[in-house]
């Protein structure tokens, strides 16, 4: 009865503590620091940077000669999008691909000034609104998470579970890159590359939690499944973008294996690899790190049950 009281409390406490780290960063999104580019003549932009400053933190300004150096940026992944003043009139330079929500803040701005709104990145037809992409990351964390808890419980050698999680992520890579590009149409890019950024993925989800597990037993299997998803989803930006969320934990998200696994995806998918380096260098860390505490960890065996011997009937003279 105690026991049953002390678990019930727990997850009741667990609920406290999950619900605002998932709806507080959704309900408070807003730009901070969030990286846009003014092109144009001096004299003629400084209405619209002065425009900006005037929201205090929310962006940081980027000065840019024309719009194709803007674009450049855009494609760079240095910026989310960019005010253009041309002969015409102003532009709107947006990039739905890199987070369709800071696109459609940035239309919206547009509209109000009568601006014209450029797609310089655009989302795959099949997923204009991006929406298909935040839902098709989540299966890559819940499955390596899956990979990761299966390993520990189920694979009794410290090698095998080696072996599995690498098997796991080069399969995940290669199956998990079909679905989404020509099953779903999410993603487009190179094919190879893709199946990197998701195997990549699925081996620092997989083998973080498989090298906690094998260290520490159930309570690290607990911690890896906090790390890649309770805590790594809602911090990690990828239905949005990390400086729309509050910080540091837009930062912080970043250093997790979901945000740095959504920009990977985001810029290998959509930008030809513009601007992963960092994202890419965290998920290799985890995913060595991971591998390196499986391999410190210790095997179990299953205990052997000893066999009954059969029972004789006594034998009629």
């Amino acid at each position: 009865m105690k026991r049953a009281a002390l678990l019930a409390a727990v997850v009741i406490v667990a609920q406290a503590l999950l619900i605002p780290l998932f709806v507080g960063p959704a309900a408070n999104m807003a730009p901070r620091d969030l990286p846009i580019a003014v092109a144009g003549p001096g004299p003629a932009t400084s209405a619209i940077t002065a425009k900006l400053q005037a929201e205090e933190g929310a962006f940081t300004i980027t000065q840019a000669a024309d719009a194709t150096a803007a674009d450049q940026l855009i494609r760079d992944r240095e910026v989310y999008g960019a005010f253009v003043v041309t002969a015409s009139g102003v532009e709107v330079h947006t990039a739905p691909a890199a987070s369709p929500v800071v696109a459609t803040l940035l239309s919206a701005a547009a509209a109000e000034n009568n601006a014209k709104v450029v797609a310089v990145v655009p989302l795959p037809a099949d997923d204009p609104r991006g929406a298909g992409f935040t839902a098709g990351f989540l299966p890559l964390l819940l499955t390596g998470m899956l990979a990761g808890i299966l390993l520990v419980v189920l694979v009794p050698l410290k090698w095998a579970r080696l072996l599995g999680s690498l098997g796991y992520a080069v399969g995940s890579g290669l199956i998990g890159s079909v679905v989404l590009r020509e099953w779903l149409g999410v993603i487009t890019g190179n094919y190879w590359a893709d199946a990197a950024a998701v195997g990549l993925v699925g081996l620092a989800a997989s083998a973080l939690v498989a090298g906690l597990g094998s260290v520490f037993g159930p309570p690290g299997i607990g911690l890896g499944a906090l790390t890649v998803f309770l805590v790594g989803n809602p911090l990690s930006g990828v239905a949005g973008a990390p400086e729309l969320l509050p910080q540091p934990w837009g930062d912080v998200g970043q250093h997790l294996p979901a945000g740095a696994g959504a920009t990977l995806l985001r810029s290998v998918a959509f930008f030809d690899g513009a601007g992963s380096a960092y994202s890419m260098w965290v998920l290799i860390a985890y995913a060595v790190g991971g591998l390196a505490l499986i391999a410190v960890g210790r095997s179990t065996r299953p205990a052997v049950q000893p066999v009954a011997e059969p029972v004789r009937e006594p034998v009629a003279a």
